[in-house]
């Protein structure tokens, strides 16, 4: 199977093209060749070319054809416009990656299925996902255009600190700072491995059954987010000190961050599995939360000279507490 990523080195896609490779697909990775860093993927063969530039990655990918194509880049209908007529009559499969964050925030019940309705309006990236969707749905009924849907969740490897403010979050725990924590922290959530998904994307490839069919593929363990940060406190052997503070109070102080908490993490996620394994019946998660914070925690201590303190998410943290201290226990 030949098969093209367009990305191809991030956190989920890096164990996606290893996974890929160790089953004998013929990997492409379609980039500017600039971002491979932490995640170099033996056995891959790279086309270089910048996605946006339309004409030039026209020209980069002649003569070839796909069994499937991954875009992992695409955040805009005017991306997947472009994958449309880059890839029409060149692939057999076109799997955009979407987000599970595009489905009803909040929602109205769980746990969420693919039939549960797309609806954000709390978060413009979520908004454009599901736009991406629609034009994809269009061209399928127009011309046949044989694309898949993914919705990843909170997909995360060891170079990724999934808290507000990534390893700052770390740094502010080892220290003894306090930590803001939306809502109350009892709302579940749902943290995937990217080895774990890799499982379900691979397996998806060249499947006749995914197409014009959305799939989300995440784990089936679900923590309160008290509990996310209590262990990666236990695996730093340090006490945690978490303040509760509202999301919509947060997003007073940093609207990225607010948008990202009201638009998906401040909402309970659980999500039925059902469909991705009926279409690959080898997924079945493997790596627990606590063991995937134990590879984060080590990774962070082995890598000093990468890790860098975001002052600004540092600076908000310390103006809520001081702003709300009266209201506030540690």
């Amino acid at each position: 199977m030949k098969v093209l990523f367009i990305g191809g080195t991030g956190v989920i896609s890096s164990a996606c093209s290893e996974l890929a490779v160790s089953r004998g697909i013929d990997l492409y990775h379609l980039n500017r060749g600039k971002s491979a860093g932490l995640r170099q993927v033996e056995g891959v063969k790279t086309i270089i070319s910048d996605i946006r530039d339309v004409e030039k990655t026209r020209k980069a990918i002649q003569g070839h054809h796909f069994d499937a194509v991954v875009d992992w880049i695409a955040f805009e209908p005017r991306d997947i416009r472009n994958g449309i007529a880059l890839f029409s009559g060149k692939t057999d499969q076109f799997v955009f990656i979407s987000s599970a964050s595009a489905y009803q925030t909040p929602p109205e019940q769980l746990p969420i299925t693919e039939d549960t309705p797309l609806e954000n309006p709390f978060w413009e990236y979520s908004r454009n996902k599901i736009a991406c969707e629609n034009l994809l749905r269009e061209e399928f009924a127009k011309n046949g255009f044989p694309y898949t849907i993914v919705r990843p969740s909170h997909t995360y490897d060891k170079t990724k600190v999934p808290l507000i403010g990534g390893y700052t979050a770390l740094h502010r725990m080892k220290q003894g700072l306090p930590l803001v924590v939306h809502g109350d922290g009892t709302s579940l959530w749902t943290l995937t491995h990217h080895k774990d998904f890799a499982v379900g994307l691979v397996g998806l490839l060249g499947k006749k059954a995914a197409i014009n069919e959305a799939l989300h593929i995440t784990s089936d363990e679900w923590l309160p987010w008290n509990n996310i940060y209590r262990i990666f406190a236990r695996e730093l052997q340090v006490e945690p000190r978490l303040v509760h503070v509202p999301s919509d109070i947060i997003a007073r102080y940093d609207k990225a961050t607010g948008d990202g908490l009201l638009g998906d993490k401040a909402h309970s996620m659980i999500f039925d599995n059902a469909k991705i394994r009926s279409l690959v019946p080898d997924f079945n998660p493997q790596i627990p939360f606590r063991e995937g914070v134990k590879e984060i925690v080590k990774w962070h201590g082995g890598n000093p000279e990468l890790l860098k303190i975001d002052e600004h998410i540092n600076g908000f943290m310390d103006r809520i507490v001081g702003d709300f201290s009266q209201f506030l226990v540690n």
